[in-house]
């Protein structure tokens, strides 16, 4: 059995308890609140500039696009011209329908063997799940990170603010009778982040399959985005938190003048802790797939194999022997051997 989920929750469960003690017992609030967001953020910027410069740096010798469709070739044959695209134009939609909507996820399915009267029979199944859940997951974390700029601008922008309505829009009236009167406005995307979350861990969790080839690498950047939702969710709707103080001290960070509000609570500071470790760990791990997914060779070159010749740039000038100067090194032992020869010996 895969325990390697319990490794990674373990290891989130201490993080959120080393930044508890740290700010509740030893009154560490200037280094969970100043030092390790300011170090984050650097590490952050660095090595994902790194990472990024270093793939676009590797040459690319050969044409690898993933393809799904024909290739164009003569005219009288349809070509897939976004699947199997030859102009630089159609790249540019493909990639813009990969990265907005998940193209190639869209498309994924899941093979599966049964047992019939005649034998094993392998039947495919269109995992459209996968793909809604992947969907709101990347759509609701990017609302919520923009939500998040109103702490970053004084004034806030109309557009976060339009964002916040949006987002605000429904209500949820039981919500208001559990925690009681002046709830604030249900924000869509925290719920919808957490619930998205939520279903892919136990995709990864469920399945024989996958849970056989996950690792705790695998499962510890969902168990980290799953409690910063939770803590956020629980900032915003049961243990209120002075939001004033902290767009006082994220404010500070901003303009370099840091300070720290006495106002906010320790579960502030385990929120932003583990946002902190989201960041250091983004540019070291699978999440670098937002990055490299635009210098990916599978997706951005075009197929055009079969319109020009590509040269591998990586060749280097090679002294080749041709048969014509082998013919003429060895032309009197091929005509003693009865070889035929292309020129007879003067």
């Amino acid at each position: 059995m895969n325990v390697h989920y319990l490794f990674s929750l373990i290891a989130v469960v201490a993080l959120c308890l080393i930044a508890f003690v740290g700010v509740e017992w030893l009154g560490l609030q200037a280094l969970f609140g100043v030092v390790l967001p300011y170090a984050a953020v650097l590490t952050f910027v660095v090595a994902f500039w790194y990472r990024v410069w270093s793939w676009a740096r590797s040459p690319v010798p050969f044409r690898i696009p993933t393809t799904c469709g024909q290739q164009k070739s003569l005219p009288w044959i349809n070509a897939a011209k976004i699947d199997n695209p030859t102009t630089t134009g159609a790249v540019i939609v493909r990639m813009l329908l990969e990265i907005f909507c998940f193209r190639s996820l869209f498309r994924n399915t899941h093979m599966s063997f049964h047992e019939t009267g005649t034998g094993v029979r392998i039947t495919y199944r269109w995992e459209i799940w996968l793909w809604v859940f992947a969907m709101a997951f990347h759509y609701s974390f990017l609302v919520v990170l923009l939500r998040h700029m109103r702490f970053f601008f004084e004034p806030v922008p109309m557009v976060i603010q339009l964002l916040e309505n949006l987002d605000s829009f429904f209500r949820i009236e039981w919500m208001s009778s559990v925690v009681g009167i002046g709830l604030p406005g249900v924000f869509v995307s925290g719920l919808v982040l957490l619930a998205a979350v939520t279903f892919l861990f136990l995709r990864r969790l469920l399945s024989p399959k996958i849970r056989y080839i996950s690792l705790a690498a695998d499962y510890f950047p969902l168990f980290l985005i799953m409690a910063i939702a939770l803590t956020g969710i629980m900032m915003r709707y049961f243990l209120k938190t002075d939001i004033v103080g902290v767009k006082s001290l994220v404010w500070g960070l901003v303009t370099l003048q840091p300070a720290l509000p006495e106002t906010v609570g320790s579960l502030f500071y385990v929120h932003l802790f583990l946002v902190t470790v989201l960041l250091v760990y983004f540019p070291f791990s699978k999440l670098m797939h937002m990055g490299g997914v635009f210098l990916s060779p599978t997706r951005n070159l075009t197929t055009d194999t079969r319109a020009r010749r590509h040269v591998n740039p990586w060749n280097y000038p090679v002294k080749v022997h041709t048969y014509e100067e082998y013919e003429d090194d060895f032309r009197e032992k091929m005509i003693d051997a009865g070889l035929p020869v292309e020129k007879e010996q003067e």
